[in-house]
């Protein structure tokens, strides 16, 4: 027996309530007057002013975006030549350990992998003094040893669907193996790359727990600065950064469904 559509609209309308109207709320909280997060006391910007005017917040944010476009950027570079990798070479010595390398971060728990990094910086600066503290730049390597895998998996998905063809044709056409994969592979696999550098982007943009390990004294970024907030109670202006980056995840979550909309023929 089939489901009634009315049970189903109800069941989704639910779930989507359940998500969503949370997020209305942080959003129409933002814009309270009150000190108090749950009590209103009339419109107001206030809360966005005092947000503009802190200087940890703001330069939280920027080293958040520096990290995320950094490590996605490098990120993608290496987990596309992994995808290549595992989709084009075939067999070949080390591929399951390398298959199981580019698995295991997907289902490793944060947790773990932050404190595995955290002994390989404080045992590479015993050995070769290197780094000599954590900040920005052991962040960023963090974040590009574990979204290099996501990246890797996409990539490899899309060449494993991708004609082959087309690349045996430009070679047999008198073409070099680096200009095939330029003019040939790489458009081919392009959306896939997008896609793998936008979820890098992401996963480095979000994550807090692995940033906690490998960060140092003047390295915070905006999760760990949302999260030490938190901790000691919801304010207003948190609301108000939350409202302001549900614009920004809005307004590209648009331009990517705008961007990715077929073309009329």
């Amino acid at each position: 027996m089939k489901p009634r559509p009315t049970t189903l609209l109800t069941v989704a309308a639910f779930g989507y309530a359940f998500l969503y109207l949370p997020l209305v709320s942080v959003v129409v909280y933002s814009f309270n007057d009150s000190r108090l997060v749950t009590l209103w006391g009339g419109f107001s910007l206030r809360w966005y002013r005092s947000l503009l005017e802190n200087e940890d917040v703001l330069a939280a944010g920027l080293l958040s975006l520096e990290i995320a476009v950094v490590s996605a950027t490098l990120a993608t570079a290496l987990g596309t030549l992994a995808g290549l990798a595992l989709a084009r070479l075939g067999r070949f010595r080390g591929r399951t350990l390398m298959t199981g390398m580019i698995t295991a971060p997907l289902v490793m728990p944060e947790v773990i992998t932050g404190i595995s990094l955290l002994f390989l910086f404080i045992s590479l600066a015993e050995w070769i003094g290197w780094p000599a503290a954590r900040g920005a730049t052991t962040i960023a390597i963090a974040h590009i040893t574990f979204s290099m895998a996501y990246v890797a998996v996409v990539v490899r998905s899309r060449l494993a669907g991708m004609d082959e063809s087309l690349e045996e044709a430009a070679m047999d056409l008198g073409g070099r193996p680096v200009r095939v994969f330029l003019d040939i592979t790489v458009p081919s696999i392009a959306p896939a790359m997008i896609s793998g550098w936008l979820l890098a982007f992401t996963l480095s943009l979000d994550d807090v727990v692995i940033a906690s390990f490998v960060s140092g004294p003047g390295a915070t970024t905006l999760p760990m600065l949302i999260f030490s907030k938190v901790k000691l109670g919801v304010t207003p202006d948190i609301n108000a950064l939350a409202t302001v980056i549900i614009l920004f995840v809005s307004i590209g979550v648009i331009a990517a469904a705008l961007m990715g909309r077929k073309r009329p023929d």
